[in-house]
């Protein structure tokens, strides 16, 4: 499948997508704070979507552009809701429900997911990196989870946030809602690297092709595998783990890339 071609700002709305090989660059582009609105997830929604069914894609990376990577939810949005009859209930509901359901897409979609920050990562915005299953960020980017300090303990980040983060010190950000540097995110177990501003994109897109350069279908099998096992007590994680490696060794690219291996020489994988 060719390319395809970088979309003009007014073309493509809150998300931008760009593809360069197996890789697929999607864009939240909603200044200055990348807030996530109703419009903003909705169309996040339906680039994942779209991602899911690209034939040859085999990593996503989740960007953002201005100096705020997202400011989470459009409080904005929602304080105007509250003139609503019911108070603002149902609009809440939908926008809770919308979040929840973007990063439920996150974890099912096939292809693994990095997200690359370059600024603050806060509340929903937190939860978004803490969501992907690989995160990249300069070394001034900085995340936390604030709705305590306005009333509003981050429940829905916490869900992220919790299992990306070691217990306590996800807590910690949940109950102090103080910010965080790029050190302190990675020794929490937020992001898996720090890099200078400037070799952000640069690094991104190398870890990005030496990950799409792995077997498809084994990444799709790891990923899913991996996000299954997580919550299991430890008996029921290795019998799934079992399952899902014997049936691996029965896949086309398991034979050819074992093969590949016994005989030195470079595997081609299947065209997915």
């Amino acid at each position: 499948m060719a390319d395809v071609v970088p979309l003009r700002r007014e073309d493509f709305g809150p998300v931008g997508m760009e593809r360069s090989g197996a890789v697929l660059r999607l864009t939240l582009a909603n200044p200055p704070a990348n807030a996530l609105s109703i419009a903003v997830m909705e169309a996040l929604c339906g680039r994942l979507d779209t991602a899911a069914a690209m034939a040859g894609v085999h990593v996503v990376v989740l960007a953002s552009t201005g100096a705020v990577f997202s400011a989470g939810h459009d409080l904005k949005e929602m304080t105007a809701h509250r003139a609503d009859p019911d108070d603002g209930r149902g609009f809440f509901e939908k926008t809770m429900r919308l979040a929840a359901d973007l990063m439920l897409k996150i974890a099912a979609l096939p292809q693994p997911v990095i997200a690359e920050v370059d600024g603050l990562a806060t509340a929903a915005g937190c939860q978004l990196v803490a969501t992907c299953d690989l995160a990249v960020c300069t070394d001034t980017s900085t995340f936390c989870t604030p709705g305590v300090n306005i009333g509003l303990f981050c429940s829905t980040p916490m869900v992220a946030v919790t299992r990306a983060a070691h217990p306590k010190q996800a807590m910690e950000m949940l109950l102090t809602g103080e910010t965080i540097d790029a050190a302190t995110a990675k020794d929490f177990g937020l992001v898996n690297r720090i890099v200078p501003k400037q070799y952000l994109r640069q690094v991104v897109d190398k870890y990005a092709a030496v990950i799409a350069s792995k077997s498809p279908e084994a990444l799709r099998i790891g990923k899913a595998a991996h996000r299954a096992q997580a919550g299991l007590p430890l008996p029921e994680a290795y019998d799934k783990a079992v399952a899902v490696m014997v049936d691996n060794m029965l896949r086309d690219d398991a034979k050819e890339g074992i093969g590949a291996f016994l005989a030195k020489r470079m595997p081609t994988w299947e065209k997915t």
